[in-house]
C-alpha cells in the first residue's frame, strides 16, 4: 500500500508557479517527484509540469531513481534543438526519490533541488550545489545536453548525482530552493517543520518559507512522504506530535 504524502506550494512573488510535484507507482515501486522550473511563464509550467510526470513514470517502472531520472534527462537531451546555442527551451531542476519493497530508498536529482531523510538519530540530506560562492548559478538541470564527464569537468559533479538513503529512514522531504532556502538562512533546522502528518508539514514548510523570503519570495514547494523502511517507534512518536 502506497505510504501516506503530501505536497503543497506557495507562489511568492512570482508571476507563475512553475514548481510541479508528481507521484506514481508500477509493481509496488513508489516515485515521488519535486522539479522546479528555470523562469517564469506559461511554457515553462507546463513544461515543468509534464516533465515532473514523466520522470515519476520513468523512475517507477525501472524501480530506481536514477535509471528513471537518467532515461528522462536523456530524452531531453536528444532533443535537436537544445543543441543549438541559439536554444532557449525550457529547462528545470529535478530530484526523484523510489521506495521498492524490501530495498532503499534511492534518490537522484540534477540542479539544486534538496532531498531530505528522517532518521531516529537525526537528518540525512545532499548538500545543494554552489559555484564559486554563487548560489543562483545552476549547475545541472533538465533540459541541459551536457554529459556526466562534461559537467564533471564544468563544475566538478556529474549530470545526475544518486544515493541510497540510510535503511532506518522514515520520512523524506523533497524541496524547492524556494522552501528549503530562506529558513535556512534564518538559521532555521528543517526537522522541526516535519514532526506533524505529510499535509500538516508540508503546509507549514512552505507557509515559513514564505514568510521568512522577505520581500523576494520564490515559488515555495515540498513533497513530504512517510517511508515504509522506517521505524514504526519514529512515525508513532511523530504522529502523536511527542
Amino acid at each position: 500500500m502506497p505510504q501516506a504524502h503530501a505536497s503543497a506550494q506557495l507562489i511568492g512573488d512570482r508571476s507563475h508557479q512553475c514548481d510541479a510535484t508528481a507521484t506514481y507507482t508500477h509493481n509496488g515501486a513508489r516515485a515521488y517527484v519535486l522539479c522546479y522550473g528555470i523562469g517564469s511563464n506559461d511554457e515553462v509550467q507546463a513544461w515543468t509540469r509534464t516533465a515532473a510526470r514523466r520522470i515519476a513514470r520513468a523512475a517507477a517502472r525501472r524501480g530506481d531513481a536514477e535509471a528513471g531520472l537518467r532515461s528522462v534527462y536523456d530524452r531531453y537531451a536528444a532533443e535537436p534543438e537544445r543543441s543549438s546555442p541559439f536554444a532557449h527551451l525550457p529547462s528545470a531542476c529535478a530530484a526523484v526519490a523510489v521506495t521498492t519493497p524490501g530495498q532503499h530508498l534511492t534518490v537522484a536529482r540534477c540542479g539544486d533541488v534538496r532531498a531530505y531523510t528522517l532518521t531516529p538519530d537525526g537528518a540525512d540530506h545532499n548538500l545543494r550545489r554552489v559555484f564559486n560562492g554563487r548560489r543562483n548559478v545552476v549547475t545541472s538541470y533538465l533540459g541541459a545536453v551536457e554529459s556526466d564527464d562534461q559537467r564533471k569537468g564544468q563544475y566538478g559533479h556529474p549530470a545526475i548525482e544518486a544515493a541510497t538513503a540510510p535503511a532506518d529512514a522514515y520520512r523524506l522531504l523533497l524541496a524547492s530552493d524556494g522552501a528549503y532556502e530562506p529558513l535556512e538562512d534564518s538559521a532555521r533546522k528543517l526537522a522541526r517543520y516535519l514532526d506533524w502528518s505529510p499535509k500538516r508539514a508540508a503546509d507549514s514548510f512552505v507557509s515559513a518559507a514564505i514568510e521568512h523570503a522577505g520581500s523576494h519570495a520564490d515559488n515555495a514547494t515540498v513533497l513530504i512522504a512517510d517511508l515504509p523502511t522506517g521505524p514504526r517507534v519514529a512515525r508513532t512518536r511523530r504522529m502523536a506530535g511527542k
